[in-house]
């Protein structure tokens, strides 16, 4: 059985990618929470004990290791094909939307940190966020109609609707407008039993990372803080 190795669900949206993979697809896991420390270098130093980059998330299976939440994907699509679509057009659509969303979107995650947890009013809508919001909801769109829905490659949930699984956090926490399309898939999304699983326990988690949260309250004005403790 996989052991997934992640960080604070409230925070991290890398470990959500696989986490909720292997939820959603009903492929057994083993789940390892190591909360962030204070300081980059202390989370490094402990992320080592089971990450060859100190980072999350990261994958054990057996003696092999694999990390980074794309690759993580990559390899458990090996033995699971039905985390990628079937079809043969939409699964290389898949792939690229997700590549999209792993190597791109630098404004979207830079002034919207994830932070499940509250609800926060932008200051501003920067124009590179503005750029990154048009773009999302245009690849949403010609996913979503392109191959018929409800999800993004089509009837069944799949990895590249795990890749966009922190955005629709996002878009709840930072009250981000979209589209009538985009915001029909953002409520599909939360009523996932998966999605809805996660963001109960990140509530819940009584950890507060210091740069995360300035990273947060430099974004905007904080509305509502929805957390334990």
């Amino acid at each position: 059985m996989y052991t997934l190795y992640i960080a604070n669900k409230n925070y991290s949206s890398w470990s959500l990618r696989p986490w909720i993979v292997l939820s959603e697809l009903g492929i057994a896991f083993e789940e390892k929470l190591t909360p962030f420390q204070a300081g980059t270098s202390s989370s490094w130093t402990a992320f080592r004990a089971f990450s060859p980059t100190g980072k999350v998330p990261c994958l054990h299976d057996g003696d092999i290791t694999v990390w980074d939440s794309l690759s993580i994907v990559e390899y458990v699509a090996q033995d699971h094909p039905k985390v990628w679509p079937a079809d043969r057009v939409a699964r290389a659509w898949a792939r690229s939307a997700a590549a999209e969303m792993h190597s791109g979107f630098e404004a979207l995650r830079s002034h919207c940190p994830m932070n499940c947890g509250i609800r926060l009013q932008l200051a501003e809508t920067p124009p590179a966020l503005a750029r990154d919001l048009v773009r999302l909801q245009e690849l949403w769109q010609e996913g979503l109609q392109r191959f018929g829905g409800p999800y993004l490659a089509g009837a069944a949930f799949t990895a590249v609707d795990a890749f966009y699984a922190p955005v629709v956090f996002r878009i709840q926490s930072y009250g981000l407008e979209v589209d009538a399309t985009a915001r029909a898939y953002v409520q599909r999304m939360l009523a996932l039993p998966s999605m809805q699983r996660w963001y109960v326990e990140a509530l819940k988690e009584a950890w507060r990372d210091r740069d995360h949260e300035q990273d947060t309250l430099r974004s905007g004005t904080l509305l509502q803080d929805l957390r334990a403790g």
